[in-house]
């Protein structure tokens, strides 16, 4: 009787896995929370929208149709679970819950493909109507065909920044601005890296000049102050002090969001995955050899869930964790494929050691950031609080903040304010960021109605 395979998320990296275990003679069951295949980066329309690929995926659409295409081909030789969300994973199985009830499913082997969310710095104001993550705009154009806004403001670093921004220049939204905290001459400075992909280089280089020359305004090395607005009205405006020093705002009434990603590793964590400190990005990851075994038998991680290395990255990443899945179940393996498909993860690795110098996390500025400033948005925790949960209740390190402070307890159970936190606490106590520890996953890793039923798996 062959193993039972199961495969969390259908973005890239599932979709690659699958294929993989399908090829071998397997019928793995795909979970995805989605109500389709492609993951957030390759999010499908709704059906009956008819805007090309070359729209909604830009440079990406020959990749985003080569995912969708192999999904849909593979449908007759999986388990396909859409709409299906797992929420816990405890001895030898995954709770998935879906339309009010839940399942308990057992598995042999587990490959989590949970990929990314924005990660977010807390700015003065960004608790008000309006602020949305990157990804939450970027839903709203793919799934919605809507802007957030009539004017809207990008602010944050990295890629996606400018994707995004460029993305909505291009479906005729109006963009005020697009303000990015990293000086340009990190950008100069991790060239060697980002040469590992110089047609991800190159295309990089066309949005910020195809941004320029549509009128938007961009900045670089700016300094966030503060997002303007009222309980009343949401936004109305961004004010930054830029790389001269002068402060310099502008109308809105939305801002877009985000500092390059964070791999989403609540599942991991609740199957017992281990983590260490990776100093370069500042965050805690998931500890997986070369091909995608975690150090806990039987668990594999593929894509941006276990390592912030692009789309690209996460077809390749994908079928590395199926194959290792494979030969640990005992199948023959393409020893020259899975050469093949290591030697293109380590120029990921280094192209994304780039896109890290060139884009930083603002951990100085999130550390700096005044007691008044919210930080956690789902429970209204400002800095202030937090830093009293150090000072005065001796908190040593982010969990223990969060029995105190409660920030952490929300709806995105850290996910938005679990980094900045860390650094807070840190600067705070005059100690690396990784002493300050890390959130810990818990279970429901998302929210599930309280009368959600359960089923026999």
């Amino acid at each position: 009787m062959s193993e039972k395979v199961v495969i969390v998320g259908a973005g890239p990296a599932g979709v690659r896995a699958a294929e993989a275990l399908v090829r071998a003679g397997l019928r793995p069951i795909v979970i995805d929370e989605g109500t389709r295949s492609g993951g957030q980066i390759y999010r499908r329309q709704p059906e009956g929208f008819k805007r090309p690929y070359e729209t909604l995926y830009g440079s990406e659409a020959r990749r985003a149709r080569s995912v969708h295409e192999t999904f849909d081909a593979l449908r007759p030789d999986i388990d396909y679970r859409p709409e299906t969300l797992v929420w816990n994973v405890a001895e030898g199985h995954v709770w998935a819950a879906r339309a009010g009830e839940t399942e308990a499913i057992a598995y042999d082997r587990l490959i989590v493909c949970s990929g990314a969310t924005d990660r977010l710095a807390p700015v003065p104001g960004w608790q008000l109507a309006g602020c949305y993550s990157l990804g939450g705009s970027q839903v709203a154009l793919k799934a919605q065909a809507c802007s957030i806004g009539g004017e809207v403001v990008f602010m944050g670093t990295g890629p996606l920044l400018y994707y995004v921004a460029s993305q909505y220049v291009k479906a005729g939204a109006n963009v005020a601005a697009v303000l990015d905290t990293s000086p340009f001459a990190g950008r100069v400075k991790a060239l060697p890296k980002l040469t590992e992909q110089p047609d991800l280089l190159w295309q990089g280089m066309k949005l910020t000049f195809g941004l320029k020359r549509a009128g938007v305004t961009v900045l670089s090395g700016v300094t966030p102050v503060e997002i303007s607005g009222d309980s009343e009205i949401g936004v109305s405006g961004v004010t930054v002090r830029t790389a001269s020093g002068t402060l310099s705002r502008f109308a809105c009434d939305a801002v877009a969001m985000g500092w390059h990603l964070r791999p989403e590793t609540q599942i991991a964590d609740l199957a017992r995955a281990s983590f260490s400190f990776d100093l370069r990005t500042r965050q805690w990851l998931p500890e997986i050899d070369g091909d995608g075994r975690a150090l806990v038998p039987g668990l594999y991680l593929a894509g941006d869930g276990a390592k912030i290395l692009g789309a690209r990255s996460a077809e390749v990443t994908g079928e590395l964790a199926a194959i290792a899945a494979l030969a640990d179940m005992g199948h023959a393996i393409d020893k020259d494929r899975r050469r093949h498909l290591r030697a293109m993860r380590a120029r990921y690795v280094r192209f994304a050691e780039g896109l890290a110098e060139a884009f930083p996390w603002p951990h100085q500025f999130v550390a700096d950031t005044a007691d008044s400033t919210v930080v956690c948005r789902c429970e209204g925790v400002t800095a202030g609080t937090l830093r009293a949960s150090v000072s005065e209740a001796f908190a040593t390190e982010t969990n223990r903040a969060k029995s105190f402070s409660r920030v952490g307890m929300g709806r995105c159970q850290g996910r938005y304010c679990g980094n900045a936190s860390a650094e807070i606490v840190s600067a705070l106590r005059g100690e690396p960021v990784e002493c300050s520890g890390r959130l810990r996953g818990q279970a429901p890793v998302k929210p599930i109605p309280v009368a959600t039923a359960r089923t026999d798996a």
